[in-house]
């Protein structure tokens, strides 16, 4: 179908049209052309294409260009632009593709997608720390027959530590350790929990 045919007129006044513009006319790259060429018509005043809504509005001086005319040159336009493969609906999936690949990366570069990565990720470290502890505080399944409760407690002893050890680490590194003397409480505790872990672990 001719691009012509499938610009349908939905208002018109006196100095004013609205037409309804199919999708392959409302690519950007087209839009400015389109624009441009209508802009450039004798007689148009204004010319706007909304592409979301798929509307193009003219406004005119009837006295210099009346509506038959402007009309007829439209159309010309439009012609030329379609034998040039403006209109190519290749066109429109290609923009459709750049489209959804420009969301991609905005997703994968938001805040909210590197906040869920970190999360996955310290998730992932957790477990596997948390395997190879369960693996030496327990000394293998013997001690969970021998003693249950003692396995038990030592283990979610071993899971406190390396949570508060994580949670705590970047100030271990960056301040703690700078700065013993400034943070001797905090290594007061953090020895005295060691103390309590080693303590619990001796033989009775």
């Amino acid at each position: 179908m001719a691009i012509q045919k499938e610009f349908l007129v939905r208002y018109r006044s006196e100095g004013h049209v609205r037409f309804q513009v199919p999708a392959r006319a409302t690519q950007a790259e087209v839009v400015k052309l389109l624009t441009d060429k209508i802009a450039a018509i004798k007689g148009v005043s204004s010319v706007r294409l909304f592409r979301r809504s798929g509307k193009l509005s003219i406004r005119y001086d009837e006295s210099v260009c009346r509506f038959i005319e402007l009309a007829k040159q439209l159309f010309a336009e439009l012609a030329e632009l379609e034998q040039q493969g403006w209109f190519k609906p290749q066109a429109i999936v290609d923009g459709a593709k750049k489209s959804r690949f420009g969301l991609k990366q905005k997703l994968k570069t938001s805040k909210i997608n590197r906040w869920l990565d970190e999360k996955i990720t310290a998730a992932k470290e957790t477990a596997q720390a948390a395997k190879v502890i369960g693996k030496l505080s327990s000394k293998g399944p013997g001690a969970l027959f021998k003693n249950p409760e003692k396995a038990v407690i030592d283990f979610l002893n071993d899971i406190l530590i390396l949570y508060l050890i994580k949670v705590h680490w970047n100030r271990i590194t960056t301040q703690w350790l700078v700065k013993p003397l400034v943070h001797r409480y905090e290594w007061m505790a953090t020895f005295y929990l060691f103390f309590l872990l080693v303590r619990s672990r001796k033989p009775k």
